[in-house]
């Protein structure tokens, strides 16, 4: 994600009254949205919605998503007990796996 300065002109540049989609500009718009990442829709004057690209928009899902998850994970490691932890040397040898066995074994964490 872009992590510059936001400026006034970016502000303004990214509010879209609902006149303009009333006035069937939707295609322009969002062809602006594609340019610029975002747009915020005005109704009354007051924010009524977000445009983003679909890219953007699946980016802060995901994010959302992951920190839900961290968040589980947290909480999980914090409530757990030293005495509930089992030593990986002690899960090999239960299972008969070697040091050799998963050398080189190559694992994805999503």
């Amino acid at each position: 994600m872009n992590h510059r300065p936001v400026s006034i002109k970016d502000i303004v540049n990214a509010i879209v009254p609902i006149t303009r989609f009333n006035r069937g500009e939707a295609s322009k718009i969002f062809d602006e949205v594609n340019e610029t990442g975002a747009k915020v829709v005005l109704k009354n004057n007051v924010p009524a919605c977000v445009l983003v690209k679909p890219e953007q928009y699946n980016a802060m899902v995901e994010a959302l998503e992951d920190y839900a998850l961290f968040l589980e994970a947290e909480k999980r490691v914090a409530g757990a007990a030293a005495s509930g932890y089992i030593p990986a040397e002690q899960v090999q040898a239960e299972l008969g796996i070697s040091d050799a066995d998963i050398a080189g074994v190559q694992v994805e964490i999503e």
